[in-house]
């Protein structure tokens, strides 16, 4: 049995959950989400707790238990208080400005890089080499901060690049010159 699947997902006050055609729906104050269950895994509501469960013992059946447990813990936090990232630019002269739903980066390029962001996700730059990504659908976000960080990923020399906050790029010494 899985331990992540076997736990319960309470659902807070306010967040609407229902089952229609193999899909749970799940509302909140921020948005609705839904998410397709495989036909080997059952979820059903008791006690204002989600429980989600296998209906056999097969490779496939066991990794999708965790995985919609997780999934529908993600939403629910989602559709209540929102997933947020943060993105960082290292490297001398790159800056990203926002423009309402666009970010314009320059990245050494010899042109500037436009990005277009999704209606639902919010997007912020609080300094010219910090960018902030809010939405409350996890799996829209990291999509768009994976496509951003995708521009310029850091390279291992001096690190220049766009990658997420907290992350640690693995440096190279470079060349060494012997007489």
């Amino acid at each position: 049995m899985s331990r992540i699947g076997k736990k319960s997902v309470s659902i807070p006050k306010g967040v609407k959950l229902s089952f229609n055609n193999g899909t749970v729906l799940v509302e909140g104050p921020k948005g609705k989400l839904s998410l397709p269950i495989p036909s080997s895994i059952t979820v059903e509501t008791k006690d204002d707790k989600v429980l989600v469960d296998r209906k056999s013992n097969d490779k496939q059946s066991r990794a999708n238990h965790g995985t919609i447990r997780s999934r529908l813990l993600g939403m629910i936090k989602g559709v209540t208080d929102g997933h947020k990232k943060k993105l960082e630019i290292h490297g001398l002269g790159f800056r990203a400005q926002v423009q309402g739903q666009k970010i314009t980066f320059n990245l050494g390029f010899s042109h500037p890089v436009v990005f277009d962001i999704p209606a639902d996700v919010k997007v912020k730059a609080p300094s010219p080499s910090e960018i902030e990504l809010e939405s409350f659908d996890n799996v829209q976000l990291g999509n768009v901060a994976a496509s951003i960080r995708r521009i310029k990923p850091p390279e291992p020399y001096k690190g220049k690049g766009i990658r997420y906050s907290g992350e640690v790029v693995k440096r190279k010494q470079g060349k060494t010159v012997t007489k």
